[in-house]
């Protein structure tokens, strides 16, 4: 969350958590790891303990505790795949740093690219009012902070991609005795950074600040401020490229496979309500995830909980095995789109995005799933098959279900603060997924690399129902030495 702050008037946040509270932690962790057998495992590379085992308590099992760490650690793995391409060449100017150290010093860090206010005027329509620095390029920035139908709501806020940024505005609506404005007054004031993993701490500075634009406009000083004391630091040429990271502390190459834990403030728990908007129906949204399809979910404004929606759809497609995955499109989150996003979305080969504009319907090159409201479809008749729920869905939904009761059960009973939600969620997709493919693995490995009744039932999978699924699946990932029993089409 983000708090206020007696520190400096000017400046209305202070961030969670410290960095000595960080740097305690990740020594902590460090002291875990060197007593554990599984401290060889390469940190992003995988999570401790992940695989799938048959066998209770097996080396592939999953623990609840390991991967609950591994989750808290794994948002660093998102700061590398946002960086813009040019900041590559930078990656031989620093000196090599362990990587603990690193990792304390990039949470330290603030990243904020650019800070802007966005205005709607009633001859020009969305127009960009006030931006630091001045000279960045934010073409397009003012139809994102302010989407299209938000004069329907009094708030909202919107995630979004801007290049290879990241952005979060808050939007108000305020009525107004003015003919000029017609009665509203429209703001939006937002920031870019180069991961989307740290925008939630100046969720509370941002609404704070556009209620202060609404009310008194043109004044810019806590922003200025806010932009000076947080801003990214840029390269010593003096130029407009930005480091999402530093140089050289990743060694090991990380699974892109495996996205972040994004912490974001929401009021009730975004998984909980992600799981009850659609229902079993979830089963479905996880197959297509995993299949790194492009998922593109309409629904009118508010727009902020549809983000989240984006972000639970990303979270089903975690992979923490070595190796798997790799070689797939990575399933990149791009939050809100408009109609000037259009040729961006045409050169991806996988996403998640969400947009209020309904003409994206009629672009049916552009997406493979179309989600309005909890309606899942798509034109794609190699896909239509697997909008129909299999046995194998509906019992792993059953699971899902019961273990989210157990959780609230005993949250009211014995006041258990630590578990979540949100980290059940991810862990059940998690552990279902590298199920999958640690079978996938052993059977390619085995001599007879055929896929049976039995290998299947022991992936969570239905035979028959979800061979379809299974056939795509061993496609997207390159089994392709895997022979499939005849017994799947008639089981």
């Amino acid at each position: 969350m983000v708090e206020r702050s007696d520190r400096a008037p000017l400046l209305d946040w202070e961030e969670v958590p410290s960095a000595e509270k960080s740097a305690q932690s990740l020594k902590e962790q460090d002291n875990d790891r060197s007593s554990s057998p599984l401290n060889s495992r390469a940190l992003g590379c995988t999570v401790p303990g992940t695989g799938w085992s048959t066998s209770p308590g097996g080396p592939g099992s999953v623990s609840v505790a390991d991967t609950d760490s591994a989750l808290n650690s794994t948002f660093i793995t998102h700061e590398r795949d946002a960086r813009c391409p040019e900041d590559d060449h930078l990656s031989d100017a620093r000196p090599e740093l362990p990587l603990e150290s690193s990792m304390v010093k990039w949470e330290e860090k603030d990243q904020i690219v650019s800070v802007f206010v966005v205005t709607f005027n009633t001859r020009s329509g969305n127009m960009l009012e006030w931006c630091l620095p001045q000279d960045i390029d934010l073409e397009g920035v003012e139809f994102k902070a302010i989407a299209s139908g938000s004069h329907r709501v009094t708030t909202d806020f919107i995630y979004f991609r801007k290049g290879c940024y990241f952005g979060l505005a808050c939007f108000a609506n305020m009525a107004v005795e003015s003919a000029v404005e017609r009665g509203a007054r429209m703001k939006s004031v937002g920031i870019l950074s180069p991961s989307y993993t740290l925008l939630y701490r100046y969720m509370s500075f941002l609404e704070h600040q556009v209620r202060l634009q609404l009310q008194s406009p043109g004044h810019y000083s806590p922003l200025e401020a806010f932009y000076e004391d947080k801003r990214a630091l840029l390269p010593p040429g003096g130029d407009s490229i930005v480091t999402a990271s530093p140089a050289n502390a990743w060694g090991t190459p990380f699974n892109h496979s495996m996205h972040p834990e994004m912490k974001i403030t929401h009021p009730a728990g975004c998984m909980s309500q992600f799981i009850r908007f659609f229902g079993e129906h979830i089963m479905v949204l996880w197959k297509l995830a995993l299949l790194r399809r492009r998922i593109l979910i309409f629904s009118p404004p508010p727009v902020g909980v549809v983000c989240y929606r984006v972000y639970c759809c990303c979270c089903l497609a975690n992979i923490s095995i070595p190796g798997v995955g790799m070689a797939v499109p990575e399933f990149r989150p791009f939050f809100y789109v408009n109609v000037a996003d259009i040729s961006a979305l045409e050169n991806e080969l996988a996403y998640v995005a969400c947009t209020t504009e309904k003409i994206f319907e009629e672009k049916k090159d552009l997406y493979d799933v179309y989600v309005d409201n909890q309606n899942v479809k798509t034109y794609r008749e190699g896909l239509k098959p697997l909008l129909r729920l299999s046995a194998a869905d509906k019992d792993k939904y059953r699971k899902l279900t019961e273990q989210r009761q157990m959780l609230l059960y005993s949250q009211e009973e014995n006041g258990d603060c630590v578990s979540s939600e949100e980290d059940l969620f991810i862990l059940f997709f998690l552990e279902q997924n590298n199920r999958i493919f640690q079978t996938l693995s052993e059977v390619a490995a085995s001599p007879e690399p055929t896929l049976t009744q039995e290998s299947v039932r022991a992936m969570g999978l239905d035979p028959h129902g979800d061979r379809l699924f299974l056939l795509h699946l061993l496609e997207t990932y390159g089994f392709d030495t895997l022979l499939v029993s005849d017994q799947l089409c008639c089981s």
